[in-house]
């Protein structure tokens, strides 16, 4: 029996995880909602927190400072998806702090899948194992000039995937990371270097961090592969609109959220229905940290 619990939990959308896990997040409090859809205005929003003190969501609805205005009896949000930094977050988090409203997110529970999507699909266009094949000749992942900008957790395990099978890789990342240097033999580019150098390039930032400008996809070139593993653009979508009209490109993403909806349509862009990084093991390890952060922040 859970001693210490919420009054009231609202989910104000649905949480991702299978349904076993959300019956059991209604366990920690003495009354709970979850909606199955996603509120379309801050007013819904408001209307479904009411006077719930636990607030869960995903990455697909905001919670601002009118929200956390409107709602006073909140002390708790959990967010059922990953938490890098408050300037990438869906919750207003600066001012969830000044309220005293405790946030917590989830870290490191969909990197395996991303990373084989990153190697299946790079895998069939480079092969001609789908729709299209990048060069004349088929062609095996193995000297291919690779760069991944950002070396977070997603980046650092795609790197040590892609060097598996004997691409090149290098990267850029704000803060450089040695001991990964080290262990992959990866070289480390200013951004602009490594776009000119490399013949694919791998987006892994924050949500809401945008780095490729016309300027970067000038310096790509034609005869190019983009792929993004945001959950958000990390690129300007009319400068991408603009490269993807040279000859030879290719841009991927796991959903239409990480590209852009005027550019999923294109010929030479593949988009998936659905998250790399939200299989079924993933939402297992997702539900368990969400269930770790409340009873954590109860005791």
């Amino acid at each position: 029996m859970i001693k210490t619990r919420f009054k009231k939990m609202v989910a104000i959308e649905p949480t991702k995880l299978l349904p076993e896990w959300d019956e059991q997040l209604k366990n920690y409090a003495d009354e709970s909602t979850f909606y199955p859809d996603i509120p379309d205005t801050t007013e819904e929003i408001i209307r479904r927190i009411g006077d719930a003190d636990c607030v869960m969501l995903s990455f697909t609805s905001y919670i601002n400072k009118e929200v956390l205005d409107a709602c006073p009896d909140i002390r708790y949000i959990g967010m059922c998806c990953s938490l890098y930094s408050p300037e990438s977050a869906n919750v207003d988090i600066l001012t969830a702090e000044k309220k005293g409203i405790v946030v917590t997110g989830i870290r490191d529970y969909g990197d395996e899948g991303v990373r084989e999507y990153v190697i299946s699909e790079l895998v069939r266009l480079l092969q001609g194992r789908g729709e299209a094949m990048w060069k004349d000749e088929p062609m095996e992942l193995t000297s291919v000039k690779i760069g991944i900008v950002g070396m977070g957790t997603v980046g650092s395990l795609v790197a040590e995937s892609l060097n598996f099978f004997g691409a090149d890789v290098a990267y850029y990342s704000r803060t450089r990371k040695p001991k990964i240097e080290e262990k992959l033999s990866m070289a480390y580019y200013p951004l602009n270097d490594l776009l000119a150098e490399v013949d694919i390039v791998i987006t892994a930032l924050n949500k809401n961090v945008v780095l490729l400008e016309q300027e970067q996809f000038q310096l790509m070139g034609p005869g190019k592969i983009m792929m993004n593993l945001s959950i958000a653009p990390s690129h300007n979508i009319e400068a991408l609109t603009n490269w993807l009209k040279l000859p030879g490109t290719y841009a991927f993403s796991d959903t239409v959220a990480g590209i852009g909806e005027t550019v999923a349509d294109m010929p030479n862009v593949f988009v998936g229905d659905h998250s790399a990084g939200l299989t079924s093991m993933a939402k297992v390890r997702l539900a368990q940290k969400v269930i770790k952060n409340i009873e954590t922040f109860l005791k």
